[in-house]
């Protein structure tokens, strides 16, 4: 009996129900989850600024989720240009 192909089969079998799917799960949740964060994201950061104007917070605060957009905004570009590309990619194959 080798060790090391049951170890390897072992861990295989461990691992291998977590990336299976879940029955029902179409992939639209994780979409419109996603989606609802970066709306949640932007609401969060204006009522920072705001905020801050009024000088009810403090600067690091408002540094702080202006970052957070910053990063959110930069994922949902990233995302647009991958679909865009994927999209021209589909136009170009031969009918």
């Amino acid at each position: 009996m080798d060790l090391t192909n049951s170890l390897v089969a072992r861990a295989y079998e461990t691992g291998r129900t977590a990336t299976q799917p879940t029955p029902g799960d179409t992939g639209g949740s994780t979409f419109a989850s996603a989606a609802s964060n970066f709306a949640q994201t932007l609401r969060q950061s204006e009522a920072a600024a705001m905020s801050a104007m009024t000088s009810e917070a403090d600067p690091h605060s408002l540094v702080q989720a202006l970052t957070q957009t910053e990063i959110a905004l930069e994922t949902a570009v990233a995302v647009r240009d991958k679909v865009v590309e994927a999209y021209q990619e589909i136009l170009r194959m031969p009918v």
